[in-house]
């Protein structure tokens, strides 16, 4: 594995996020990534070999194995971690999307000719919409992975001992995992790790979604003032002020049948 080019994901990652997003890239590559790369594939190692039952029959072990392991624990991680780390170099590259973009642009119309972004790295526009879906998408793919352990192994949980009678056990028959309290230490360490993954992407959503509309108010709130000011010195400017005279402006014409004959024509 390259680390360098590992280390330049991780820095653009950490650069275009919040504090939440900070304390979620930490939690998932020091906390997920590493204990998966380090101990998980190391404990789920010997799974097939030490599955045993209690029977001679020839392929028996096998479907047993397979009735109550359908996927491994350790191929899920690999698939959910895969998906959970993808989105952020979505944002990654959409910045760089930008960046590239603002340099033609310069390119063309030279070092004063302005900026089609004040910021490439700042999420306003097309790139708050996408950071905000890759939250969502986050969200929803450890949701959804904690639902399939759910589904597969109850309670996230191995038992020390499985009953199995499928074909071509000749009877109900026990099969004895290996080492089931250290893979159950290990799989709840996980799921806990998801759960406050999903925690922090749902508050950065919050964090953000609550900023947006706040800057909306100002805006709003902005405009409204500028117009009433506007509308404000345009009245002060028509307006006829008369001081210190004791004649008072006419109020109706001396002939009005002639003014309207003025203003007809």
């Amino acid at each position: 594995m390259n680390w360098g080019i590992f280390e330049g994901l991780l820095s653009g990652v950490n650069k275009y996020s919040t504090a939440f997003g900070r304390i979620w890239l930490s939690l998932v590559f020091i906390f997920r990534v590493l204990v998966y790369v380090v101990t998980a594939e190391r404990v789920w190692s010997d799974d097939h070999k030490d599955f045993d039952c209690n029977t001679r029959q020839p392929g028996c072990s096998n479907v047993c194995f397979d009735e109550f392991f359908p996927v491994s624990h350790v191929r899920l991680w690999a698939l959910q971690l895969i998906l959970v780390t993808c989105p952020s170099l979505l944002v990654v590259m959409h910045v760089a999307y930008r960046e590239a973009r603002e340099k033609k642009y310069r390119e063309v119309v030279g070092e004063n000719g302005g900026h089609l972004y004040l910021n490439p790295g700042k999420k306003q526009g097309g790139l708050w919409w996408t950071y905000v879906c890759s939250l969502v998408f986050k969200a929803g793919v450890d949701a959804t992975f904690l639902y399939v352990f759910h589904s597969l192994y109850p309670k996230y949980t191995l038992p020390p001992v499985v009953k199995c009678h499928a074909d071509p056990c000749p009877n109900t028959v026990d099969c004895f995992i290996s080492k089931p309290s250290e893979k159950n230490i290990f799989t709840l360490f996980m799921v806990i790790t998801a759960a406050i993954c999903i925690l922090l992407n749902l508050m950065e959503l919050a964090y953000l979604v609550t900023k947006r509309c706040r800057e909306c108010l100002a805006a709003r709130k902005a405009r409204a003032t500028s117009a009433s000011s506007y509308k404000q010195d345009d009245l002060l400017s028509g307006d006829l002020i008369y001081l210190g005279s004791d004649i008072h402006p006419p109020l109706l014409p001396d002939c009005p049948r002639d003014h309207m004959k003025k203003t007809i024509l």
